[in-house]
């Protein structure tokens, strides 16, 4: 399995999920209740929703009904989002869920006709530039908030430091940059791309940071998190695999020791659109 399809596993993502939750930026959530609509239903689309993660931390913070649209290429994650879908909103009224199997880059318009939120997670850093224009315009078009979450910026910091670790951060956002079928990813550059893509169309984008913070109780995850880290970095610079091999030893036994403190930085943005910040 490669680092790319072994960081969209079912069991990645259901081993990061705690570490996800706990680094989304809540104070955007306050913020986005203040333009959500108060007196009707929410109609809320999780594009590239995988495992249904982001339904499950911020449908219980919504209050009143919701009727959440989960949007994947992947009729396994759909069906295990539907599966351990949110019960209920935060203030106990009912969450209802439905699925759509599809490319992103399919998305139209008129399908999110309708919608008071669309969100994604984890999601901007794995698209070229031309699909998140498109991305950005579409959403633009729906006239609603838009959160979006989880989205690497190339930076890590790992605790104790190597002199190796800035050689691998550099193999490993290079790797998130890479061409790959002829689409040239964004990576660590996406968050500021959208943002700016955004304020063209008049939104006011607020970022925030929302790293992880991995400790000792979370050496399986930092264990998973740095074999995932160097072999994208090993994939993307083959020279790697042989000049990091005791390096790769040695953070290993930190992290299963729960010595390895690991920080990924990331940023969350909450897109508010023209309406809503001219009130």
């Amino acid at each position: 399995m490669t680092a790319v399809a072994a960081g969209l596993s079912p069991d990645w993502l259901a081993l990061r999920e705690p570490a996800d939750a706990a680094a989304r930026a809540g104070d955007l959530v306050a913020e986005l209740r203040r333009d959500l609509p108060p007196s009707r239903p929410l109609v809320v689309h999780d594009l590239g929703c995988g495992t249904g993660s982001m339904g499950r931390w911020l449908a219980p913070q919504l209050p009143g009904p919701q009727h959440w649209v989960l949007h994947d290429r992947d009729a396994a994650l759909l069906a295990h989002a539907a599966r351990r879908a949110p019960a209920a909103a935060a203030d106990g009224t009912p969450v209802t869920v439905e699925t759509r199997r599809h490319d992103l880059d399919q998305l139209q318009p008129e399908e999110l006709g309708g919608a008071s939120l669309l969100t994604a997670s984890a999601l901007l850093d794995m698209l070229t530039r031309a699909e998140l224009e498109r991305l950005v315009a579409v959403c633009t078009a729906a006239g609603c908030p838009v959160l979006l979450s989880l989205s690497v910026v190339g930076q890590v910091d790992l605790t104790p430091a190597d002199p190796l670790d800035a050689v691998v951060t550099a193999a490993f956002n290079a790797h998130q940059r890479r061409t790959t079928g002829g689409r040239r990813l964004l990576g660590p550059d996406a968050v500021g791309v959208a943002a700016a893509l955004f304020a063209r169309f008049g939104a006011a984008v607020l970022v925030r940071p929302s790293p992880w913070r991995l400790g000792p109780a979370d050496a399986g995850l930092a264990a998973a998190w740095f074999t995932g880290w160097l072999a994208a970095a090993c994939e993307q610079r083959p020279e790697l695999a042989a000049a990091t091999q005791d390096y790769a030893r040695r953070r290993r036994e930190a992290a299963a020791a729960g010595r390895l403190h690991v920080v990924v930085h990331h940023q969350d943005l909450l897109v508010r659109p023209q309406h809503a910040v001219e009130r």
